[in-house]
This record gives C-alpha cells, sequence and structure tokens, in this order.
C-alpha cells in the first residue's frame, strides 16, 4: 500500500477485486474501500479510501479482500399517514 497525495491509498493488486470491495489487514481490521481501478490489466491497481486514521501504520503490508455478501441492506420505506 501506498498513500497518496489526495489521501487515497494505491494498492498493487494479485487478483481482480471489484469497485466498492473492502480491503482489510492480516488481522481482519478494515483498512480500506475500493473506488476505482487503475493500471494495465496485467498488473492491475486499485484506488481506496482509508477506513482508518494511521494509514502510515499500514503502508507498505499486504491487504486482503473481503468477501462480498450477496444480500444487500434493505431500504426503510417511511409513507404518510393521512
Amino acid at each position: 500500500m501506498h498513500l497518496a497525495r489526495s489521501g487515497r491509498v494505491i494498492v498493487q493488486l494479485t487478483k481482480l477485486v471489484d469497485e466498492g470491495q473492502i480491503l482489510c489487514d492480516e488481522k481482519s481490521g478494515k483498512v480500506a474501500k475500493v473506488m476505482e481501478l487503475i493500471g494495465p490489466v496485467s498488473k492491475p491497481y486499485a484506488s481506496a479510501i482509508p477506513l482508518t486514521n494511521n494509514v502510515k501504520k499500514i503502508s507498505g503490508k499486504k491487504v486482503f479482500a473481503l468477501e462480498k455478501t450477496s444480500a444487500k441492506p434493505q431500504k426503510k420505506i417511511r409513507r404518510k399517514i393521512k
């Protein structure tokens, strides 16, 4: 991982991940959320928003992608009562 000037972290990927996927460290702590994929297809990178305040502590370490959940949270619908 590398910290960019924009505040995002740049992660070199070994496997393709989807946008919106969560990255975690070896202790399963959430580290970043993938926002976009950049670079060549043979060696892709991901630009991610950090989910922790201490990005420098995890810089240079391996991160892992969490499994995607199939169920989406349902929205609560509020209806007006007349």
